[in-house]
């Protein structure tokens, strides 16, 4: 059931994607800001407290329709995995951004690509150089695609193989959101929030993404350049702050044979935190200490990249069908 979920979960994606400021992302923006006003009293405990009242009530109420509906009849439940896994699982979420930078610097609009650039990541691209640019558009593409697909994926899968239901992708995609909504806060608000919030919740999530982005880093090695992958994971992952990102942006440069890395462009704070999920940056999201060696990006390369990233795919929907044909057999 996991395999037919995943599947129609990003046919249905790739048909009609959620829009953007849709109800269910300003309604989680607004539960993160009343789980904060209303369990945190400012102790470096009560960041922990905010952190799990924010994922632990969503989780369950979808946990809790899942059981309900499981019981009554499998096709009630595949159905509620799908709803679920259409709201937290796709490419679309994302990708409009990159084909519009693509389109743009394909028909020599530059200055298009970076106001498109600068309207999704909120980041100053005036003076970025077009290979800075383009890096940034790579690294971000790459990171949006894990956090998105693939992240999503591997903890759904886990908590379908438990009983969980959809369970694992939405504790996956709060903790996510969570760990950028805080940091977010932390940096632009005008009262004072509690710091210990914003390095909770990136704490947290790198604990949850530390499998998947290995699995994702692995998936780019597997059907990319594999000899250069590993080489980039082992010798240049250090050069970000962040260990998952820093492990799945060098296994990304060696399979597509780029240079990736360096310093994060100006953060550019938008108007309203309540517009996106993408309008909520952590600091420094993408800060290096240098460059991978290798070719600088080019435009080819983010041919390149898509067609990474859709193999990669392809490979873990391969192994799920043969996971699950194996249970069935079993």
């Amino acid at each position: 059931m996991s395999f037919l979920a995943v599947l129609l979960a990003l046919i249905v994606e790739q048909l009609r994607p959620l829009p953007q400021g849709n109800p269910v992302h300003e309604s989680l923006i607004d539960w993160a800001r009343w789980t904060a006003r209303n369990f945190d009293a400012g102790r470096e405990h009560h960041a922990w407290v905010v952190w799990a009242v924010t994922l632990s009530v969503p989780s369950l109420l979808v946990f809790g329709v899942f059981k309900l509906f499981d019981h009554y009849s499998v096709l009630l439940a595949l159905l509620w995995n799908l709803v679920v896994l259409y709201l937290t699982l796709g490419f679309r979420q994302f990708s409009h951004h990159f084909t519009d930078i693509r389109d743009a610097l394909e028909q020599g609009q530059e200055e298009r690509a970076r106001t498109v650039l600068q309207q999704w990541r909120h980041l100053d691209a005036s003076e970025l150089p077009r290979t800075e640019l383009l890096r940034h558009v790579i690294e971000h593409a790459l990171l949006a695609a894990h956090r998105h697909v693939f992240g999503v994926f591997f903890w759904f899968v886990l908590g379908s193989a438990m009983g969980l239901g959809p369970v694992g992708a939405v504790v996956y995609r709060m903790a996510e959101f969570c760990s950028r909504y805080w940091a977010f806060k932390t940096r632009a608000e005008v009262a004072a929030v509690n710091e210990g919030l914003s390095r909770r919740s990136q704490l947290a999530f790198s604990v949850l993404d530390y499998v998947p982005a290995r699995m994702t880093a692995a998936g780019f090695a597997v059907v990319g350049n594999f000899e250069e992958a590993v080489d980039g994971w082992r010798q240049h992952a250090g050069l970000w702050k962040n260990d998952n990102d820093g492990i799945l942006l060098s296994a990304a440069a060696g399979a597509c044979g780029v240079s990736l890395g360096g310093a994060a462009a100006p953060v550019i704070a938008p108007a309203s935190v309540s517009t996106t999920f993408d309008a909520m940056l952590p600091v420094d999201e993408d800060d290096g200490q240098g460059s991978m060696p290798g070719a600088a990006p080019t435009l080819a390369h983010l041919r390149t990249v898509v067609g990474l990233v859709w193999r990669s795919m392809v490979l873990w929907m391969l192994l799920l069908a043969l996971l699950s044909l194996a249970n069935l057999l079993g």
